[in-house]
């Protein structure tokens, strides 16, 4: 029997608020070390990483703020050089502050605490990390944080469209655990039953809570914040990204490269579930419903993208981590087939 270390996070701390518990949790997890970075963004800088400056020094802590603009591999080089006396390190704000924040911790072999701004991404939690390089965004092995805290207060604060393409993003874990078990079935692929039960509960779930969504405000984002960080333990639990990970996100993947204005990542795998899930041949109308109705874009005109980058993309996605085996298949879609599936499925 194999046996594999599953990295989850020693507390996890949600709800209106959340932020205020930072510093006993930083006197309580690093055990009276005081030397801290702060890396955060332009936008997130005021919108919580000063508050969460100001809390720390309150208490005594040596804080560095660290300002990104990129999530990339020269992003993370420079962070991780910055960062690499710290006693630990707090990423405070979106996806690419959170990813850059865990490569900079994993490779310093000091603590992270995630502090998300935003419902976006679904990295919260996880022990991976999306980081562009000159071919686009890879998915690298990282250190799963110590602890998060996500403030739904601050979260719903942020516009409603990024909320929407968390729900999106956890939506699409349903087309990426159909192409997990293809690909066991097909090359042998290892496979979690526990991780892949998990993300599709997950997503099961919040297509049930739709009605929430509505609401836009403190409990929607509770909703999404708990389903993202459900589907990143998935994905700790599995030891990769392949819980919430197939062709749907190669085809985004394959926009965010091909596209001269790329939508929200999430948007572009909401789009992509509901091609893929007509290609897997499940119930692509029910995807298209639930996303429409919370407002997520269900076709490229909503995501601002031209219909010949939709083909495009999925003409390319197939080649988007070829040692990914999805229902693309290792020879992809023909103009016709792509032209087809679009067309069916009214994305374009």
């Amino acid at each position: 029997m194999d046996f594999r270390d599953v990295q989850l996070p020693r507390e996890i701390h949600t709800g209106a608020g959340a932020i205020e518990k930072l510093p006993k949790l930083c006197e309580k997890l690093l055990d009276n070390k005081k030397e801290v970075v702060v890396i955060t963004g332009p936008t997130t800088k005021k919108i919580a990483a000063d508050h969460a400056v100001e809390l720390l020094e309150d208490v005594n802590f040596d804080v560095t703020q660290i300002i990104i603009k990129k999530g990339s591999q020269q992003t993370v080089k420079t962070v991780t050089e910055q960062s690499k006396n710290a006693d630990a390190i707090i990423g405070v704000g979106g996806g690419k502050v959170i990813d850059v924040s865990k490569m900079a911790a994993t490779q310093n072999k000091i603590p992270l605490i995630s502090v998300p701004t935003s419902a976006a991404h679904d990295g919260i939690v996880s022990s991976r990390a999306s980081i562009k390089n000159e071919n686009g965004t890879v998915s690298l092995k990282a250190d799963a944080p110590f602890a998060v805290v996500a403030d739904t207060q601050i979260i719903a604060q942020a516009p409603y469209r990024f909320l929407v393409s968390g729900y999106a993003d956890i939506i699409s874990n349903l087309t990426a655990v159909e192409d997990w078990k293809l690909a066991h079935k097909l090359i042998n692929e290892p496979f979690s039953d526990s991780a892949a039960a998990l993300s599709t509960l997950t997503a099961t779930k919040l297509i049930e809570q739709a009605d929430i969504m509505k609401l836009k405000n403190i409990e929607s984002a509770d909703v999404i914040i708990k389903a993202l960080i459900s589907s990143g333990i998935a994905m700790s639990i599995a030891g990769n990204s392949r819980p919430a990970s197939g062709s749907e996100h190669k085809f985004s993947h394959a926009l965010d490269i091909i596209a001269p204005k790329p939508a929200l990542h999430g948007e572009q795998c909401g789009v992509g579930t509901i091609m893929m899930m007509y290609l897997q041949g499940g119930d692509w109308k029910s995807i298209r419903s639930t996303l429409k109705d919370v407002g997520a874009p269900v076709n490229a005109k909503d995501l601002g993208i031209d219909d010949e980058y939709i083909i495009e993309a999925l003409l390319k996605a197939h080649q988007i981590r070829k040692e990914r085996y999805t229902i693309l298949g290792d020879r992809g879609l023909t103009r016709q087939a792509a032209e087809n599936i679009a067309h069916k499925t009214k994305v374009i």
